[in-house]
């Protein structure tokens, strides 16, 4: 009986020890979440080529829902309105003739041989092309902030010498629910190593849209499936009790084209008068040595569709020009309209690049979170001024003299913030 109690004495207390354990384990993240103070984190999310008219279509519940939970608005891209300088203007608060990255494809007189573009990483993530402007999660690394990209273009480079301390090599691969499981990946960190700003980027729409058509039922189903990961990210961060300061936005709008509504730029300019730099709504030239006038001659008449200056010359409101990158001559087309250097078996259906006034190239934004006021009415503004309220919502200084404008965002904010 004595070694029978003992044997039921030990197996109980084993059984105790077992089932405080499992309620240790079980309690412990818990406690934890409950214990720690979460401060908010600011994400920047762009869906590239968002019109904001898509918000209409009645297929993206939870973006419409985080902008009735903020402020929804119009934007005005800088010009030109292509991927790379406006996604660069947007974290910079410069215009592209300021940052540097005047086009998706650039000719640097320093290095005459070389040409940037999207497709060729030797040039696009040497820092080179980068240097003339800060972004600002290389401000905020400064200022001992950490900060992780989930693709930005540029985050890939040592920008000033310094990445983002969590950042990825940008691959369309990579698919939306692996970018979103990302991010929620770093906000489960500790807090010392958890990012405190972060950028998320989707490229879906804008490809979409580019080989069909803007209006095209797969442009509105590829956005279906981006709000539909936007929703996951929401309700993901509500399961950790990470609270977020968001900001969505597009670089762009989309534009419709068509294959009879083409501009043959190279039956123009003889590979022997100009170097025909950049094609699309915009393209680009720049005379061959003696041949200026040529050019000039060419270009500068009336042309149906189509308009072209001397970079010196170009209108005021394209703040656009001085940089050395910006070829000598700008041909922009009108309304969907494109220039083309060479034979294609088609044109893409939709484009972007016109000038930033056209309604088909205004951008999406959307602010919501702890720090941002719902319900401000905002007038069209330009992209430039995201970068003061961003830099604002990180908790550090912009950096000095850039073109965005603090005093445009300003209202949004709480009056704690």
């Amino acid at each position: 009986m004595g070694m029978m109690y003992n044997h039921l004495r030990t197996l109980f207390a084993a059984l105790s020890i077992l089932a405080l354990s499992a309620c240790a384990g079980t309690s412990r993240p818990v406690a934890e979440v409950a214990a720690e103070a979460r401060a908010p984190v600011t994400i920047l999310i762009s869906i590239d080529g968002l019109r904001p008219d898509y918000l209409d279509r009645g297929v993206s519940p939870n973006i419409n829902a985080l902008a009735a939970s903020g402020v929804k608005a119009s934007m005005r891209p800088s010009f030109p309105s292509l991927t790379f300088p406006n996604h660069h203007s947007l974290v910079t608060g410069l215009r592209p003739d300021r940052h540097g990255i005047v086009d998706n494809t650039m000719i640097d007189a320093r290095r005459p041989d070389v040409r940037f573009t999207l497709g060729d990483p030797r040039q696009s993530l040497d820092p080179f092309w980068w240097d003339e402007a800060e972004p600002i999660w290389v401000t905020a690394e400064k200022a001992g902030i950490r900060t992780g990209t989930m693709f930005w273009p540029g985050s890939e480079v040592a920008i000033h010498g310094a990445r983002p301390q969590d950042w990825l090599r940008y691959d369309k691969a990579v698919s939306g629910t692996q970018r979103i499981n990302t991010v929620l990946d770093w906000m489960r960190r500790p807090a010392a190593i958890r990012p405190r700003f972060v950028t998320l980027y989707f490229d879906t729409v804008d490809t979409v849209g580019h080989e069909l058509g803007p209006d095209a039922p797969e442009t509105t189903a590829a956005f279906a499936e981006v709000d539909r990961l936007i929703g996951e990210l929401i309700s993901g961060l509500k399961v950790i009790g990470q609270s977020a300061n968001i900001l969505l936005v597009s670089d762009h709008g989309m534009g419709a084209t068509a294959d009879d509504r083409v501009i043959r730029i190279d039956r123009m300019i003889a590979p022997d008068v100009g170097m025909i730099v950049t094609e699309g709504p915009l393209s680009g030239v720049n005379a061959l040595p003696g041949k200026d006038a040529e050019v000039a001659a060419t270009l500068l008449a009336p042309h149906e569709h189509m308009q072209c200056w001397r970079k010196s010359a170009l209108p005021a409101h394209f703040a656009y020009g001085k940089n050395p990158r910006v070829p000598e001559f700008l041909c922009l087309a009108a309304r969907g309209w494109a220039i083309q250097a060479r034979d294609r078996e088609h044109i893409l259906k939709g484009m972007h690049g016109y000038d930033p006034a056209e309604p088909d190239m205004a951008a999406v934004f959307i602010a919501a979170g702890p720090a941002i006021a719902s319900g401000a009415a905002l007038p069209v503004f330009d992209n430039v001024d995201v970068y003061p309220l961003l830099a604002r919502l990180v908790g550090i200084a912009p950096v000095s003299n850039v073109d965005g404008r603090a005093e445009t965002l300003n209202p949004l904010l709480r009056a704690a913030n």
